[in-house]
């Protein structure tokens, strides 16, 4: 190897060192609460060296969002991949988005801060963000699209206006206030049956209909669709 190839190597490695020990402290505390003097500290670097890397804390926090992003766009693609019918990738899409707020909590919360007014729409990171989320809603708009082609999805209805519903109701029931989870735990239900009421909610209303096609969420368990037991135990306190 020769000397540029090595230090090429000692610079991407230290980038690395820089994002994962600011990560650390962003899933830690707020974005507020976060200086640049502080992940120089924990890192081991001198300030001014982190800023040849980031030209700001903002640029690094967004480094981070996109982390959480490319990880999502993969479990969207996953889905996507399956030998499903278009409906069954529809709700194992919203069904990945759970499971991606329940394995990464901290990446979901500084994905839904970013979108805030808070950041600069200059910043080079904000474009390649809303182009990774604009790509995890394309993806469910192709799949809303299959399920049109293949007859379990209704034919009436836009495959794009249909995927900005479902990805704005995923993100707005999945960074709910805990306030609003204690209204519905005051009624005697769980957040995670109120999750599970949207996806029996939205899967008749989506279905086609079709004698050999229509569809209940119960009926998505055998494509591995696993939040119907969540339901269930709605039912049954019913």
């Amino acid at each position: 190897m020769g000397i540029a190839d090595r230090r090429l190597r000692e610079k991407e490695q230290r980038k690395t060192e820089i994002i994962e020990a600011a990560e650390s402290l962003f899933f830690s505390r707020s974005y507020e609460d976060v200086s640049m003097d502080e992940i120089a500290r924990e890192v081991e670097l001198n300030k001014a060296t982190i800023y040849l890397y980031f030209k700001n804390k903002e640029t690094l926090f967004a480094t981070i969002v996109l982390r959480g992003i490319e990880i999502l766009k993969e479990k969207y693609m996953e889905c996507m991949e399956k030998q499903v019918p278009g409906i069954a990738k529809v709700a194992l899409m919203g069904q990945a988005y759970y499971q991606f707020s329940q394995e990464y909590p901290d990446y979901l919360r500084m994905i839904h801060f970013y979108g805030s007014e808070r950041f600069s729409k200059e910043n080079p990171c904000t474009a390649e963000i809303g182009k990774g989320y604009g790509t995890c809603r394309l993806i469910l708009r192709d799949a809303i699209q299959e399920g049109i082609d293949d007859g379990t999805i209704r034919a009436d209805i836009d495959p794009f206006l249909t995927s900005m519903y479902l990805m704005i109701s995923f993100m707005s029931i999945l960074s709910m206030e805990n306030k609003w989870k204690l209204v519905i735990e005051a009624e005697g239900f769980s957040y995670e049956q109120f999750a599970s009421e949207f996806f029996r909610f939205i899967t008749p209303a989506i279905s086609s209909g079709e004698k050999y096609h229509s569809m209940d969420v119960k009926d998505l368990a055998s494509f591995g669709f696993f939040l119907t037991k969540y339901v269930e135990s709605v039912e049954k306190k019913r």
